[in-house]
Order: structure tokens, then sequence, then C-alpha cells
């Protein structure tokens, strides 16, 4: 699976990812394939997806084909745009969406943080969509992640060491996530002059020796 993490601190709003993709039981690492990257630009925002491997293929299509109906500069237009995607899912891509017969709604399938200039938030399944204040992270080493950063949120200033220690401990202890991390970085737009700033350049740490 993967580990993807958001922080939202000292007017800005950062994402990290780790970069390992696995089948089964077979890991294919960053060295083996040409583009290990698990989150996705769009505008000014960037989506960091976990779950099955063909998600990363499914919304870099979305993106590029369906980018009217997709807007994320709020909670609910995130909501509205989890609403529409669902049906395009399910007739443009062959979205499986049974998720058991005990659930109210059908399963999307795909979680996902998001991070842009109005903040962090999450998007989950069943297309609820959750903005946090602080931090959060989904994936299979997402414990490890919160419990690192809940860790040290209150004594780091910078929040791009505070997502950079989650990813980092979901390596050391999740066996499906690896590093490098890819982390971006944005102001926040209500802590700024008004105006989003453009991203910063991409953060890759290399694995330690």
């Amino acid at each position: 699976m993967s580990s993807v993490v958001v922080v939202k601190k000292a007017g800005k709003a950062v994402i990290a990812a780790d970069s390992l993709t696995t089948f089964g039981r077979t890991k294919f690492a960053k060295k083996y394939q040409k583009s290990a990257e698990k989150i996705h630009k769009f505008e000014m925002s960037y989506i960091g997806i976990v779950g099955d491997a063909a998600h990363s293929n499914v919304f870099e299509t979305i993106i590029e084909k369906y980018a009217d109906d997709l807007s994320f500069d709020s909670r609910k237009h995130i909501f509205e745009t989890y609403l529409n995607l669902h049906q395009i899912l399910r007739d443009k891509f062959h979205l499986n969406p049974n998720a058991g017969e005990d659930v109210a709604y059908q399963s999307s399938q795909i979680d996902a943080l998001i991070a842009n200039q109005y903040g962090i938030f999450g998007m989950f399944e069943f297309r609820e969509v959750h903005e946090f204040e602080r931090f959060w992270a989904i994936g299979s080493g997402k414990a490890y992640a919160l419990g690192a950063m809940f860790a040290v949120y209150d004594s780091t200033r910078e929040p791009e060491e505070i997502a950079k220690t989650g990813i980092l401990a979901s390596c050391e202890f999740d066996n499906a996530c690896d590093l490098p991390i890819a982390i971006y970085s944005l102001s926040l737009k209500e802590e700024s002059s008004g105006e989003g700033k453009e991203p910063s350049e991409i953060i890759r740490l290399a694995k330690a020796k």
C-alpha cells in the first residue's frame, strides 16, 4: 500500500508520500519504475492517493480528460467533485463499487489527501470529506505516521519537517512503505497576502545508507 500525510502549520500546507508500489508480496521500488509518484497535481492542488496501484493511472486520466468536473478549494466542492467522479469511475473506468452487504453507500474505492492554498483535506471511499486543522495520514503506515507527527507537531515549527517525520516513521516500520519521500509545500491563502503562491519544488530524500 502506501503512506500519505498532510500538515498545516506556520501559514503552509504540506503533503508528503513514500514511493513504494506493491503487487501482493512483490515490491516495485522506485529504482524499478520510471515514475513512482503518488501525489498528483491539479492546478494549485496536490492530491495523494493510496490503495490499488491502478488508481494512479485512473487519476492521471481524470485530471487530463475531466478537468472541468474537478474543484478542490473547499470541503463542499471536494464532496461535489467526488460525487461526480463516482459516476465517471463506474461508467468509464469500470469501478467495482461493492464494498460489502452491510454498508449504506457504494464505495468509490479511493482514499486521498489534498493540500492546497485553502487548507488540507481528506476524501474517503464512501465520499465523506474532512478538513483538517493540524495533520492527518492515510495508507498502511497511517498509525506510525500519526504517532510520529503527534510527537513532534508542537515542538517543530516547520511543517515540512513534521510531514517528513511522519513518512520516515512509516518507512521504518511498515513493510509496504519505502523511501525516497516526495514533499510538496505551499502557502495558505488565508494567512498570506490573499493570493496563493506557487508551490515549492519537490524535495526528494535519498534512502539512508
